[in-house]
C-alpha cells in the first residue's frame, strides 16, 4: 500500500431537515483512503455507510441536506466546489455504484446506451469504438449474451444482471476512486465471487482505491484492507480486517459479525445483534415440525418462454426459456427455499404463481383451484391470500403515498377492518418488522433500502395471506435485520400456518429457514430435497458447484 493518501475525510457531518426538526445521519466521520486500497464499511441499515459516500460525491437534495466537514482528495477541497466543478469529478475520477439498479437505471434507454454515455461525456472516441468498449465491458463483467443486453431495456433483464450493467457503468472511465454502495446486493453467489474477483483485478491492475459498502461481513472480510463498523451515524471501531474480524473490542461488532447463519443450522432461532449484546443468545434446537398432508400449491410442468432472436421476417427463431417444465408442491406450513444463479428463472416463476405474468403451458393450483384459469371476480379474493415481497423495494412502493397509508390501502380495499382499526393494524406490523410508529408519515426516498424492503414485508403481511411469496425479500437487508425477518417469518409460520415460497440467493438463509429445497438451473428444477441433505449430499453437478461457491 503506498502511503500517499487518495482521500483525506475530516469530521464530516451530514444532516437532514425536515418537518421542523434535523436528523444526524453522519455524525464526525474521518478517515483515509490510499491508491490500490479497498476499505469496508459495515454496519446496519439506517447507520449512515450510504450517506457517508453520497456526501463525499455530493450526491445529497443540497435543499434538505446539510454536510460539513472536509472532504480532500488528492489535495482539491471538494466541499467548496461549485455544482459544475463537482461534475468533472464525479463519473472520471469518482464513480459510483449505487444499491439499487432498477431505480438507478433510467427505464427509458437500452441498457448499452447509458454505459455509452459515460465514454460520451468523457471521451473522443466514435460511436462504433464506444460500442465495442461497452460490449467488453459487458463480459469483463461477466454479463451472459453481451449483444443482446446491449440492445435490452433495464425491465428485460434481472436484479443480478443490472447490478452488473451497473458496474460496468462505474469502472468504465477508470476511476481513481471507484465507490462501491452494496454492489452484490442482487447477485448470486457464484456472480459474488466473480465480482469480488473483477474488482480485486481492477484495484490490482489499475491501482484504483475503492469504499466497499456492505452488510455481507463474509465478503468484506475476503476483500478488504481495512474495516470501518458504523452504527447510529458514527464510527464505533475500525481497524485492520484481522483486527476487526479476529479481535473485535466493540459488542456491537461482535454481534454483527456473529449473527450470520454460519457453521450451526440447527438452532430454533437466528440470533440477531440485539442477542448478542444483552447475553441473550438463544441455544434452543430447531423444533421438529409434522408434515402437513394439506396441498396449498402444486405447480405442474410450468412453462415461460420469451423471444431471444428473429429472423429477417420477424419470426422467432430461438427462445429464452426461463421457467422450462417445472413442477413441484408446497404443502400448508411448509416453507420452501428457491435456489439457483441470477436469470435463472427463479422470479419468472414467483411471478407466475402471484399471477403477476401469465404461463405460456402448465397449471397452478392453489387451494385446488387452477389460477391461471381465475376470472377477475375470483381473481381479488386470490390476491388477499398470496401476496408476493418484492426483490426492488423502492420500484414497488408509491413515492408519492406515505408508507401508512401504503400499508393501510390494501387492508382497506379488501375491507377487513375499520379505518381505525386498520392504523392500530399498521403500527403494529411496522413494530413487527423493526420499525416504529412514527415511521407512518414519512415517505419512501426518506428510507434506507433495508428500511424499504421492511415496508414491503408489512404490507405483504398486512393481509394475513396464506401463501407468501417472497423474492429475495431479504437482499437488502444487513446480516442483523435479516436475522429479525427470517425469525419473523419463522413465527408467523408457526402462529398463522402460513406457507412460504421462499426466493433467494443466499445460501445460508435458504439452508436455515427452509423445510425443503429447490435448486433451479437455466429454468429447471435440478434438484429438490431437505436442506441438510442437498447441502452435505448434493447430487447435481450445477449445486455442487453452487455450494463450492460459499465453502
Amino acid at each position: 500500500m503506498q502511503h500517499n493518501k487518495i482521500l483525506e475525510v475530516n469530521q464530516l457531518n451530514t444532516s437532514f431537515k425536515g418537518g421542523g426538526t434535523e436528523t444526524k445521519a453522519v455524525i464526525d466521520l474521518s478517515f483515509d483512503l490510499y491508491p490500490g486500497e479497498i476499505l469496508g464499511i459495515v454496519g446496519e441499515s439506517g447507520s449512515g455507510k450510504s450517506v457517508s459516500v453520497l456526501s463525499l460525491m455530493r450526491l445529497l437534495p443540497s435543499k434538505n441536506s446539510n454536510t460539513k466537514g472536509q472532504i480532500i482528495f488528492q489535495g482539491e477541497e471538494l466541499n467548496g466546489l461549485s455544482e459544475e466543478e463537482i461534475r468533472q469529478y464525479r463519473g472520471k475520477k469518482m464513480a459510483m455504484i449505487f444499491q439499487e439498479p432498477m431505480s438507478s437505471l433510467n427505464p427509458t434507454m437500452r441498457l448499452g446506451e447509458q454505459v455509452a454515455e459515460m465514454f460520451e461525456l468523457h471521451t473522443d472516441l466514435s460511436a462504433k469504438e464506444i460500442k465495442d468498449r461497452v460490449l467488453e465491458l459487458f463480459t469483463k463483467v461477466k454479463l451472459p449474451n453481451p449483444e443482446r443486453l446491449y440492445s435490452a431495456y433495464p425491465h428485460q433483464a434481472s436484479g443480478g444482471q443490472l447490478q452488473r450493467v451497473m458496474i460496468a457503468m462505474a469502472i468504465s472511465i477508470n476511476p481513481d476512486i471507484l465507490i462501491a454502495d452494496e454492489p452484490t446486493t442482487a447477485l448470486d453467489v457464484t456472480v459474488q465471487k466473480e465480482i469480488l474477483d473483477l474488482i480485486k483485478s481492477i484495484q490490482k491492475d489499475s491501482g484504483t482505491a475503492t469504499i466497499f459498502i456492505s452488510h455481507d461481513l463474509s465478503l468484506v472480510k475476503e476483500l478488504c484492507d481495512r474495516v470501518i463498523v458504523m452504527h447510529h451515524g458514527k464510527v464505533v471501531e475500525k481497524g485492520t480486517v484481522t483486527e476487526i474480524f479476529e479481535n473485535p473490542k466493540e459488542a456491537y461488532t461482535k454481534g454483527l459479525i456473529a449473527c450470520r447463519p454460519q457453521q450451526n443450522f440447527h438452532l430454533n432461532r437466528l440470533p440477531t445483534v440485539e442477542d448478542f449484546i444483552s447475553g441473550s443468545v438463544s441455544t434452543e434446537p430447531k423444533k421438529l415440525r409434522e408434515k402437513s398432508n394439506v396441498e396449498v400449491l402444486e405447480v405442474i410442468n410450468l412453462k415461460k418462454y420469451y423471444p431471444a432472436k428473429k429472423n429477417w421476417f420477424g419470426k422467432v427463431i430461438e427462445h429464452t426459456k426461463a421457467v422450462d417444465d417445472v413442477s413441484f408442491k408446497i404443502n400448508e406450513g411448509e416453507i420452501l427455499g428457491l435456489v439457483g444463479e441470477s436469470g435463472c428463472g427463479k422470479s419468472t416463476l414467483g411471478k407466475i404463481v402471484s399471477k403477476l405474468i401469465s404461463p405460456d403451458e402448465g397449471k397452478v393450483i392453489f387451494k385446488r383451484k387452477d389460477v391461471t384459469k381465475l376470472g377477475s371476480g375470483e381473481l381479488k379474493g386470490f390476491r388477499k391470500n398470496v401476496q408476493m415481497i418484492f426483490q426492488d423495494p423502492y420500484g414497488s412502493l408509491n413515492p408519492r403515498m406515505k408508507i401508512g397509508a401504503t400499508i393501510m390501502e390494501p387492508i382497506l380495499s379488501h375491507r377487513m377492518m375499520s379505518e381505525a382499526e386498520a392504523k392500530d393494524r399498521v403500527v403494529s406490523l411496522l413494530e413487527q418488522t423493526g420499525l416504529s410508529a412514527d415511521h407512518v408519515h414519512r415517505y419512501p426516498h426518506q428510507f434506507s433500502g433495508g428500511q424499504r424492503q421492511r415496508i414491503s414485508i408489512a404490507r405483504a403481511l398486512s393481509l394475513n395471506p396464506q401463501l407468501l411469496v417472497c423474492d429475495e425479500s431479504i437482499s437488502a437487508l444487513d446480516v442483523s435485520v435479516q436475522a429479525q425477518i427470517i425469525n419473523l417469518l419463522m413465527d408467523l409460520r408457526d402462529e398463522l400456518n402460513l406457507t412460504i415460497l421462499f426466493i433467494a440467493h443466499d445460501l445460508a438463509a435458504v439452508r436455515f429457514i427452509s423445510d425443503e429445497v429447490a435448486v433451479m438451473y437455466n429454468g429447471k428444477i435440478v434438484e429438490k430435497g431437505k436442506p441438510d441433505i442437498v447441502y452435505n449430499n448434493p447430487q447435481n453437478e450445477y449445486t455442487k458447484k453452487l455450494l463450492s461457491a460459499i465453502s
